[in-house]
């Protein structure tokens, strides 16, 4: 694998994540590293015709998450390179089918492409934790969780994937702890005593419009390889089920 690291900070983070990432899948296209002054952008990935960029701050890859953080980024380019449909079928799409008709607060419509966030990042972290040991994901998982739910301020309007908790909305807090769960479970690695299953209560009790119960269950269980109506059906449903509280995704026609 081909990673470049373009910043004044140390690349072994950088070259054992990409080590470690190696074991289970590789990148055809190089990686360029751009760190990024401002703490608060963590980290994305970008894709290109014919190389991949992954922005970062300086505060993540110099943290205790760096490793993991970037095996994460590693991991949406592996898909992004696959084809797979969470990664190419464009948000906008879903939403429109979604929400056509609907009248949508916009600070609603940023929780929208969270949850689409959300699950793209499921199909992320089968890799990631197919290659890294779960302890330190779900540390972070659960202190982000504690943040949101001790905290009341207003949400970042466009989150990036890896931030679990874009802000201290209740309804959107609420959404995120379920998707602590769903992913969680989904790999077995935490046991129903977990303190994560009393913040995503807590979580859940701030926000009695969302189904904590019903929105994990979607995490949990999209299919590993979906086709593009089967993908595009969920993130719809999902969605339908945020804004108008819609279970079953009504009557939506997602093709």
């Amino acid at each position: 694998m081909d990673v470049r690291v373009r910043g004044d900070v140390p690349a072994g983070p950088f070259l054992g994540a990409a080590d470690l990432f190696e074991t289970e899948c590789d990148l055809e296209l190089p990686v360029y590293v751009d760190v990024r002054t401002d703490p608060d952008e963590r980290t994305w990935a970008a894709h290109y015709e014919d190389y991949h960029v992954l922005n970062i701050s300086r505060q993540a890859a110099t943290s205790a998450m760096a490793r993991e953080l970037i095996v994460h980024e590693l991991a949406h380019m592996a898909r992004n390179e696959e084809g797979h449909v969470s990664h190419h079928l464009k948000t906008e799409e879903a939403l429109f089918l979604a929400l056509s008709g609907e009248s949508v607060e916009r600070r609603k419509v940023a929780h929208c492409y969270q949850i689409a966030n959300h699950m793209k990042d499921i199909y992320a972290d089968d890799i990631t934790l197919a290659v890294t040991p779960p302890a330190k994901l779900i540390s972070f998982l659960e202190s982000e969780l504690a943040r949101a739910v001790a905290t009341r301020s207003e949400p970042s309007p466009w989150p990036d994937s890896r931030r679990v908790t874009a802000g201290s909305d209740p309804e959107i807090t609420a959404v995120n702890a379920a998707f602590a769960l769903g992913l969680v479970e989904r790999h077995d690695v935490v046991d129903r005593s977990h303190r994560l299953y009393d913040l995503a209560h807590a979580a859940a009790d701030d926000a009695p419009g969302v189904d904590l119960d019903a929105f994990k269950r979607r995490f949990r269980s999209l299919g590993d390889d979906p086709s593009d109506s089967e993908y595009r059906k969920a993130l719809v449903d999902a969605t339908r089920a945020y804004v108008v509280g819609d279970a079953g995704g009504g009557d939506v026609a997602a093709d």
